[in-house]
């Protein structure tokens, strides 16, 4: 059975976004991008924009352009080709890499953000951290939203099965199959991803902070709502 957004808000009122360090003031200006609408406006094209889009990044990758100044594309570590390769099935690994890199994502957990926030890649480099209202988010994004039931951007630790269906939009997402199995509504979605942008997303925040694994540094906006 669905989920609607409604249901939605009431399990997951809040949605976290782990940004690089340095970002808050460019994510105030042009919102949360995905990486191909990061690629569209910075105008990478050819087979700069396969390597980045198409296959896995072992490390972040900075672009830039003579207006929109440096910015820096994150890393796919967690993801393995061998790993992928046994998990993903009825579409190509390079197929998967542009379906993840046209998405903004977002966790529904706290306790999963510090749990990136903490993994080996991660730990010794601060991050930003958003923290985001999904109600307001849903009312102008909805119809862009999809859920997953797994981590999609890692294959560590007993890769779960992938494929084009991983994702869903909310009328399709089996929210209720995915409670059964795992014995709490809050367990059933993994991930929410927006397809291409989110624009306005400072609309839309409740928290920013600056952190390295489960410290916060700084605190560099709260809303006053």
């Amino acid at each position: 059975m669905a989920i609607t957004r409604e249901d939605l808000i009431k399990h997951f009122p809040r949605l976290y976004h782990m940004a690089e360090k340095g970002t808050w003031p460019s994510i105030q200006k042009r919102g949360l991008l995905s990486t191909t609408a990061l690629l569209d406006l910075y105008g990478i094209k050819g087979k700069e924009r396969e390597k980045i889009e198409s296959l896995r990044r072992p490390d972040s990758v900075c672009i830039k352009h003579q207006e929109y100044g440096t910015t820096v594309i994150r890393d796919n570590k967690p993801i393995s080709d061998r790993a992928l390769d046994k998990c993903l099935t009825g579409m190509t690994k390079e197929a998967w890499y542009r379906l993840l890199n046209g998405k903004v994502f977002f966790w529904l957990s706290p306790d999963r953000v510090s749990g990136l926030l903490s993994a080996r890649a991660y730990r010794e480099r601060e991050h930003v951290v958003l923290t985001v209202d999904t109600a307001k988010l849903l009312a102008k994004y909805e119809a862009e939203t999809t859920l997953s039931p797994i981590n999609s951007g890692s294959t560590v630790y007993n890769p779960q099965p992938r494929d084009g269906t991983t994702f869903a939009s909310l009328a399709n997402y089996p929210f209720n199959e995915w409670e059964k199995k795992r014995g709490s509504p809050t367990k059933a979605v993994a991930e929410l991803a927006v397809n291409y942008e989110v624009k306005d997303i400072d609309k839309m925040i409740l928290r920013v902070e600056r952190r390295q694994k489960t410290r916060i540094l700084e605190v560099l906006y709260e809303s006053e709502s």
